[in-house]
């Protein structure tokens, strides 16, 4: 299913929106590099990845759910259409983020998921945040949803891959490759708690090496 010529052109224009809305947080999300990497003891992000969704990816979305594929659905319906994810190096850096997104003062966050502390039963772990983000125009400003996921590495490896598997077999994985991406789930969340541990076990030893007298 596709958007009609007229529909599409209003999609199109919608899109520019959407994109202006991601290009915000974005940039919000830059500032906070720079600050966590200049201003403070540790930068807890790796990297950022973003994207809007395609016409031919929402109009999916939208026959998949029953909606009529139209621009107004988009914006009555669809929050994921600008998203971006935020990789960052442990598991217990991640509500960490979240809080400091959520401190922005012209932002609002329209729904909250915890899937790290409460994982999916497919194992799936990340933290799923949608906030309405300001688009200042020349004569209005309005406000779009953005999705931002927030995961570690390989919470992210894991997404990935358990999406590849479920597209290849369409929804419906054989029983044992769901248990082993399962299992492989819970081992990844265990080698993210060790990961840290190392971490912190470093940290307080390079601290114990630089204090006076050692």
């Amino acid at each position: 299913m596709l958007f009609s010529a007229e529909e599409f052109v209003k999609l199109k224009e919608l899109l520019i929106l959407y994109q202006c809305a991601l290009k915000n947080i974005s940039t919000r999300i830059d500032i906070l590099l720079e600050d966590f990497s200049h201003f403070q003891a540790s930068n807890p992000i790796e990297h950022i990845k973003h994207r809007v969704k395609s016409p031919e990816s929402i109009a999916e979305k939208l026959h998949r759910q029953k909606l009529p594929i139209t621009a107004d659905s988009v914006t009555n319906y669809l929050t994921d259409i600008a998203g971006l994810r935020c990789i960052c190096s442990y598991a217990k850096d991640i509500t960490y983020i979240a809080a400091v997104i959520k401190r922005q003062p012209d932002i609002s966050v329209r729904s909250e998921k915890d899937y790290v502390t409460y994982p999916k039963p497919s194992g799936y772990r990340s933290y799923h945040l949608i906030v309405d983000v300001p688009v200042y125009l020349t004569d209005k400003t309005i406000m779009l949803p953005v999705e931002i996921q927030i995961r570690t590495q390989a919470m992210d490896f894991w997404a990935s891959l358990e999406h590849k598997v479920r597209y290849k077999y369409k929804d419906k994985m054989p029983e044992h490759l769901s248990q082993e991406l399962i299992d492989c789930a819970n081992k990844i969340s265990e080698l993210d708690k060790r990961m840290y541990l190392i971490q912190d076990i470093v940290d307080m030893a390079y601290l114990h090496h630089d204090a006076p007298g050692h």
